[in-house]
């Protein structure tokens, strides 16, 4: 028997902010485990991750414009005001009086007393505000917020710095991201550049289906949704679809037969450069969950050896499940544990694939919650740690293992969700340095992106191939 759906978006929204904890949790583990308490999934889904996304601007001008600081509001309401700053700073089409009395009936349940100070605030947050949705281009940059690369929301007052003079103040505060990130970005891309990844960073973030190419072709998936009622665009190359329909995937039509998977474009193309092909046995060394796993098996044509391992066991039964749902039957999967007795017994290896983990830069639209806890600090003691996973990597290129490879030259492909020069060529240059028996063969920096004419959006992704000689 189906659950009731009875609670409201903003009542989900409102139990997920409240029990998130940026340094245990991520706000979707606790969403996906409550988002079938309401019909209104996708304004649930975006209200959690918008505030999060906009968090500190959110409480900035709440402090600034609301009359009270943040620090001062009583937890059992600071997430009321939050979501209702949200609705009406980024949300213009949903009307002010709706998104105050929402709030309102949100804050009842504290008391009359806390429901007027609630509706206090955001009424004089409402006053605050000029325009809800202005062209950037006809707005002035101190006093508008951006909701989007063409819109925003403008206030009499000047609320953020002069770009011209304070642009590493200015993006930090008009996009809710740490200082020093956005002034390592304009340190290596310039401002307008910066500004881009900026946007594409606080994106809502499309859903990428990629066809199971063992069991169906783009094409003949796009059909299959379309019989279903499925809305979606498919991309130029007719390789991948963008859902537009705010459906759980798991009922998607193909779910079940396991025709799709579900990949930003930018993850795809790590495997893509590194095209493995059938009859090559390739080690997955950071499998889990699994995605790029199965790409690897799907491009191979379901043929050769895939070793697959990751040093969290858990996380590593979702790759056994992703294959078994595929259909995908070349792939092993091992504890990190059983490593090395299976390299010693693998008669050659022709790739690794390393997808280390890293900051997160490059998915911080996915992941927003990434850039309230993130700090200097973390990429570099990241980088020792990549650099250690390469160095495994490499090690395992034993004579045993690559002299009888199909490849005359076997492969390390080294990729990251980040777009942090220290995790990406920084790392590649040491390594090098101390393993002359590498070369570069290639590597490929992907910026976010925002969606701009007939081209989708996607996240950030770093890919380096390293040959051995």
């Amino acid at each position: 028997m189906a659950r009731a759906k009875n609670k409201t978006s903003r009542q989900v929204a409102l139990e997920v902010l409240d029990s998130f904890d940026i340094t245990r949790h991520d706000a979707g583990e606790i969403l996906h485990t409550i988002i079938h308490q309401t019909d209104q999934r996708a304004h649930a889904t975006d209200l959690v991750f918008g505030v999060i996304r906009n968090l500190p601007a959110i409480d900035m001008l709440t402090d600034k414009l609301g009359g009270t600081k943040t620090e001062r509001i009583h937890k059992k309401l600071v997430n009321i005001i939050r979501i209702g700053a949200y609705e009406l700073i980024f949300k213009p089409k949903t009307p002010a009086y709706a998104v105050i009395n929402e709030a309102a009936n949100l804050a009842a349940a504290a008391g009359k007393r806390q429901t007027g100070f609630v509706n206090a605030i955001l009424r004089n947050l409402t006053r605050s505000i000029a325009d809800r949705n202005i062209s950037l281009a006809d707005a002035d940059p101190l006093k508008t917020l951006p909701q989007s690369s063409q819109t925003g929301c403008l206030f009499k007052d000047v609320i953020l710095p002069d770009p011209k003079t304070k642009a590493p103040e200015y993006l930090s505060r008009a996009f809710s991201l740490p200082l020093w990130l956005v002034t390592d970005w304009l340190d290596e891309f310039g401002f307008e550049q910066t500004r881009q990844i900026c946007f594409a960073s606080n994106r809502a973030p499309g859903v990428f289906v990629r066809p199971n190419t063992l069991k169906i072709s783009a094409p003949a998936l796009a059909q299959k949704f379309t019989a279903d009622g499925i809305d979606f665009d498919l991309c130029e190359s007719e390789s991948v679809l963008k859902l537009n329909s705010h459906l759980p995937v798991t009922i998607l039509p193909g779910f079940d037969e396991g025709l799709f998977t579900v990949q930003d474009p930018a993850a795809a193309r790590t495997v893509e450069i590194l095209a493995p092909q059938p009859g090559w046995i390739v080690l997955d060394l950071c499998a889990a969950p699994g995605t790029k796993t199965v790409q690897t098996a799907q491009m191979m044509k379901n043929t050769g050896r895939i070793i697959a391992t990751d040093i969290d066991p858990q996380r590593l039964k979702k790759v056994e499940q992703n294959c078994k749902r595929l259909g995908i039957t070349i792939v092993d999967v091992i504890t990190y544990e059983k490593l090395q007795q299976t390299i010693d017994e693998t008669e050659r290896l022709d790739a690794v694939l390393l997808d280390v983990p890293c900051s997160n830069t490059g998915v911080l639209a996915r992941r927003p919650e990434v850039r309230l806890r993130i700090n200097r600090r973390i990429p570099t003691t990241l980088a020792q740690t990549q650099l250690k996973i390469l160095q495994k990597a490499a090690n395992l290129f034993s004579p045993g293992t690559c002299g009888r490879a199909s490849l005359k030259h076997p492969k390390i492909c080294y990729s990251t969700c980040s777009i942090l020069n220290q995790e990406n060529s920084k790392v590649v240059k040491q390594f090098l340095s101390t393993n002359t028996n590498f070369r570069l063969d290639s590597e490929l920096l992907t910026l976010p992106s925002t969606a701009a004419g007939e081209s989708f959006d996607h996240d950030g992704a770093y890919t380096a191939i390293l040959m051995k000689i």
